[in-house]
């Protein structure tokens, strides 16, 4: 399977700013993006006219990057969301959120949405009493997801869900905190997702 293996901060200060790729760190002063703010290379870049281009074109890196699909993928993730009814845009953000290995990052189940994807792979997640192993898998409204019984007894699975809480779980998903399980109340809106995202330059990209 293809992935990103370069440094994730790099991300972050290409797009310029956080995608929340590596957990706690990005609330610390340890975060790339507060420490050196310019873009990655050793280059000043000369300050020139952004085109509309590169404006939908930054725009559409920034929500793959933070969801950590490759290209490929995310072009079928945007051709799902075109033959969805509604507005696409809001489709395409919906379809990113309800990926299982962003389910369970939004949960506190994991400090990241890398962690995550490890996590769902290694089959250590439920969803309605069935294991999945496949970090695409859509969730859909109603879906019931808990650690596996074995896998919540390790100590990394403790050490992951101890002090849950975390990070505010969206409107959109249930925490039971006691049992370490999750429940999809509803479909995610776009204007829940963790970073800022204007959706409409990610379709009039594609639409160029």
């Amino acid at each position: 399977m293809a992935r990103y293996t370069d440094p994730v901060c790099r991300l972050c200060r290409q797009a310029g700013e956080k995608l929340f790729l590596k957990g706690d760190r990005c609330y610390s002063p340890k975060c790339a993006v507060e420490r050196r703010r310019r873009a990655p290379g050793m280059l000043v870049a000369r300050r020139r006219r952004g085109s509309e281009w590169g404006t939908r074109l930054r725009e559409k890196q920034k929500m793959r990057n933070t969801y950590g699909v490759l290209e490929r993928q995310f072009h079928r993730y945007f051709e799902e969301a075109l033959r969805t009814p509604g507005v696409t845009g809001q489709m395409l953000a919906q379809l990113m959120e309800r990926r299982l290995d962003n389910v369970v990052y939004r949960l506190n189940f994991a400090q990241s949405r890398r962690q995550a994807r490890q996590l769902v792979t290694h089959g250590h997640f439920t969803v309605n009493g069935h294991k999945v192993d496949i970090a695409s898998f859509i969730v859909k409204a109603g879906d019931a997801l808990a650690w596996k019984a074995t896998s919540k007894q390790k100590e990394f699975a403790k050490a992951l869900t101890d002090g849950i809480p975390g990070r505010p779980v969206p409107t959109w998903l249930r925490l039971d905190t006691e049992n370490l399980k999750g429940e999809v109340v509803s479909l995610p809106e776009s204007g829940q997702l963790e970073v800022r995202i204007d959706t409409r330059l990610i379709v009039e990209h594609y639409a160029r």
